[in-house]
């Protein structure tokens, strides 16, 4: 690659990185090109796996602001870029790496905070933020129908004493 080449994919890669919201890096060897093109496919629309040299995206990473990612920079790596729900992409990766031995998860960025290999394997195994706000929506609503009850009861309860009380008092009568 002559140099032009390499400023245009470096600063191709420095964009990926300020918009991205995690970063995922792989290694892809042995992977073949239909497997490559089923992950990204099974990544979705609002992220990218890519393919470039370590050194043009350590230089990327850097002019990105991204510091730590050099130790994950050996070998051949891809960077999966994601935009919107990081754990989602992890828990892909993960999978994916479970039926093809080849992907190797080298580490990742997310929040501010470089994860080695294990640190982005335990990031798939968090909820995603749409499990996590239907089991809010579920406790809430149960919370919700305990308390409907609980109101409910007490009328409901305070009528038949009401009520016990008006017949003892006709017995008695």
């Amino acid at each position: 690659m002559k140099r032009p080449e390499k400023e245009a994919v470096v600063a191709q890669l420095t964009d990926k990185f300020r918009n991205a919201d995690a970063i995922y890096l792989t290694e892809y060897r042995g992977l073949t090109v239909p497997q490559i093109s089923e992950l990204r496919e099974k990544l979705g629309r609002d992220t990218s796996y890519t393919v470039a040299k370590n050194t043009l995206v350590r230089i990327a990473a850097k002019e990105a602001g991204i510091e730590g990612l050099d130790e994950l920079l050996a070998g051949p790596t891809a960077v999966t870029f994601v935009k919107g729900d990081f754990i989602e992409a992890a828990k892909t990766l993960r999978d994916f790496a479970k039926t093809n031995k080849a992907l190797i998860i080298k580490g990742g960025f997310a929040d501010g905070t470089v994860y080695d290999a294990e640190g982005a394997k335990k990031l798939a195994d968090l909820k995603s933020r749409p499990q996590l706000l239907a089991e809010f929506a579920g406790d809430i609503k149960a919370t919700m129908s305990k308390a409907a009850y609980l109101f409910n009861a007490l009328p409901t309860k305070a009528v038949r004493t009401i009520d016990a009380l008006r017949e003892k008092q006709e017995k008695a009568a």
